[in-house]
């Protein structure tokens, strides 16, 4: 390297994982969104040859959205012929949660938590990546219509529609990682106990379960509704595919969830999304190619 390619590459690598964030907040792929951002390094060392980069971070940071907005539209057409429901993708950390204080814990970021990438997937491309980089990060509406190829009156319209969308998908009732904690506890511990009526105590009367197995593994081709089916379909796993000593706590997108590990692999991932004190979502991620590796 030069000695301004290793200037670029500090500067770099201190936006990058905002870069990431971003990219995987339009995505919900986070192997996606660091393929998008490493293209990325490789176009601002070729464009900074040809004339200085002053601003390497806004400059990126257009350069990512644009690239990801682009394998959006790409991703959204593969997706329709996915097989059965397809869930983002889970950022999974293996930790003691046992010692963790929900008070204390640093996430990858709170604000691009698994529930909010669910609620994104009911956006256009377009939508996404406005909401994303103006609600989300905070990028002004002149600067996101110039990234997105849009008038800022267009910009401003797509987001006041991405608001409604998200406003009517997420919860209505704020709660704390420490509220969260103790509900995901709980409903392992019921389950575990073999306690259906715990499980259904838990669960708004109205949940919906999504299961993606990416048409690889075993998994429910369509979303299940409601606290009865979604219990009975949940201890039906654990009666026939699920050991009790597979079951343990992880953290997915920096919030507790529950992972079956078998010989070492996270086999499955179940992520619970709260409304108050009711369990309004279920998701279980049992595609290969979106969980960790041994």
């Amino acid at each position: 390297m030069t000695d301004r390619q290793d200037q670029l590459a500090a500067v770099y690598d201190a936006v990058r994982p905002r870069l990431v964030r971003i990219a995987y907040a339009i995505l919900g792929s986070h192997a996606e969104a660091e393929d998008v951002v490493a293209d990325c390094w490789m176009r601002l060392v070729e464009a900074d040859r040809r004339e200085a980069v002053v601003d390497v971070e806004a400059w990126s940071t257009v350069v990512v959205s644009r690239a990801a907005l682009d394998t959006l539209r790409s991703a959204r057409r593969r997706r329709e012929e996915y097989v059965g429901p397809w869930l983002p993708e889970p950022v999974v950390e293996r930790v003691d949660v046992a010692a963790i204080d929900p008070a204390d814990r640093v996430t990858l970021d709170e604000q691009v938590s698994f529930a909010l990438l669910v609620v994104l997937e009911s956006l256009s491309p377009a939508e996404r990546t406005v909401w994303v980089l103006h609600d989300l990060f905070g990028m002004p509406f002149p600067e996101v219509a110039a990234t997105v190829g849009r008038t800022p009156t267009a910009v401003r319209q797509l987001a006041s529609r991405a608001r409604a969308h998200v406003a009517a998908g997420a919860p209505r009732v704020t709660v704390t990682p420490a509220q969260h904690d103790s509900a995901v506890r709980g409903f392992l511990s019921a389950a575990l106990d073999g306690d259906m009526a715990a499980c259904l105590a838990a669960l708004d009367p109205d949940v919906v379960l999504t299961s993606d197995g990416g048409g690889k593994v075993s998994a429910a081709r369509r979303p299940i509704v409601g606290a009865d089916k979604v219990v009975r379909f949940l201890f039906g796993i654990l009666a026939t595919r699920v050991a009790a000593d597979e079951l343990t706590l992880i953290t997915v997108n920096g919030r507790l969830a529950v992972a079956a590990v078998r010989d070492g692999r996270v086999d499955s991932v179940i992520s619970l999304t709260l409304d108050g004190d009711r369990v309004t979502r279920v998701d279980i991620v049992r595609a290969p190619d979106k969980l960790p590796a041994p």
